[in-house]
């Protein structure tokens, strides 16, 4: 059995964070979309996602595949739906393909509508949640994080905490090798995860849910209101509320993050703050890449949505619903614009085009500092980015 995850309509809604990976490698709750459906599969996964995605995320067949929506959030319901397909059928929900049994053959020309077709139908009537929108990212993170934690630590013993720290509740699971020293965590409010050599740093107050990765840590004396994921290798200080960072991520220092979503690779530097409430308590709109324009969240809290690679200067201040694309440099006073299109250099009081040179050499420096090799596989994903991303950079 050869299980993929596959990209549908949805890959677009998640621009800029999908410029640089499939759907399938969103992170909501403690693990991406991808890592949920291998803990429960047991089997590799594979992707069919963008041609230009497929270099850095392969797509492998066998004579017998699954392929799942990317999208959908796994839960033992659809999972049992989904194994008990049978070649030539497919799953669908209210005209959503869920998943599809296919040979080598359809496999290897697979389109959504011609599975439609060319497959039996097969109706899913339970509940399922998906990944719609940007905002669904920390919106959903609480009860993912939740359903996550129930998932990784059935069965087993978390490692003991010290005795120098403050636990309320019983929801604290620390993984080998995480340290926590004089701490404040409170696991009523919902579970708290430690990864493998993950650090709380003296003075910290948590307040669950809250996951951190492998590698993480927070820094002294930070302050984490819940619902919010560290990935691995993520160094998280200050202030923050409701956010998901993806993996090897910096916010170090003091300054408030709230409802905020950061890619891989990002720098927020000292005393950076952003807004997640309107000063009129209006719904936040946000800025679509899709539809090329802003669009309604539903929401009375949304701050920052920021892809891969991006940095900003000391004391940057990001307006209410910002969304800051791949690879941007942002620095100065005052609130820079609130959507910032990718491969940016600039400012509130003016940007331009930060060329594909630049970033790819300070890109191959902060992988150098975690002693990882830049590969040209990653290099022409800048290229490939770069160049879709072109025309939105009319700074005028």
């Amino acid at each position: 059995m050869n299980f993929v995850l596959f990209d549908d309509e949805r890959f677009h809604h998640f621009l800029p964070l999908t410029h640089s990976r499939p759907v399938s490698e969103l992170r909501c709750g403690i693990f991406t979309m991808r890592e949920k459906w291998l803990q429960i599969l047991g089997l590799p996964i594979h992707y069919h996602t963008q041609k230009y995605l497929q270099e850095k995320f392969p797509l492998e067949l066998s004579q017998d595949n699954i392929f799942i929506n990317a999208a959908l959030f796994p839960n033992k319901e659809i999972t049992e739906a989904i194994l008990t397909l049978k070649k030539g059928e497919c799953l669908l929900k209210d005209q959503q393909l869920l998943a599809a049994r296919l040979s080598f053959e359809a496999a290897e020309t697979f389109d959504i509508q011609d599975t439609f077709v060319n497959n039996i139908q097969k109706h899913f009537v339970g509940d399922l949640k998906m990944l719609n929108t940007l905002w669904d990212i920390f919106s959903y993170n609480d009860s993912a994080i939740r359903d996550d934690y129930e998932r990784i630590t059935r069965g087993r013993i978390s490692q003991k905490a010290s005795a120098t720290n403050t636990i309320l509740g019983d929801q604290l699971f620390i993984e080998e090798g995480a340290k926590i020293e004089c701490a404040i965590i409170n696991t009523n409010t919902g579970p708290v995860y430690v990864g493998k050599n993950a650090e709380i740093m003296e003075g910290s107050i948590v307040r669950g849910p809250f996951a951190m990765g492998e590698n993480a840590v927070l820094k002294l004396g930070t302050k984490i209101y819940g619902a919010t994921t560290l990935g691995e290798g993520c160094k998280v200080g200050g202030e923050v509320n409701n956010s998901v960072f993806f993996a090897n991520s910096n916010k170090a220092h003091d300054g408030f993050l709230g409802n905020a979503v950061i890619g891989e690779w990002c720098n927020i530097v000292a005393d950076t703050n952003n807004s997640n409430l309107k000063n009129n308590y209006e719904e936040v709109k946000l800025w679509s890449e899709y539809k090329k324009s802003f669009v309604k969240t539903g929401l009375q809290f949304c701050g920052l949505i920021m892809a891969d690679h991006s940095k900003c200067g000391i004391n940057t201040m990001f307006n209410t619903g910002t969304v800051v694309g791949f690879s941007c440099n942002i620095y100065g006073a005052g609130f820079p614009r609130n959507f910032i299109p990718s491969f940016s250099w600039g400012s509130a009081n003016g940007f331009m085009d930060y060329q594909l040179k630049k970033a790819v050499e300070t890109a191959s420096k902060v992988f150098e500092r975690r002693h990882l090799p830049f590969t040209p596989i990653e290099q022409r994903l800048f290229e490939s980015i770069y160049n879709h991303t072109t025309e939105q950079r009319n700074y005028s």
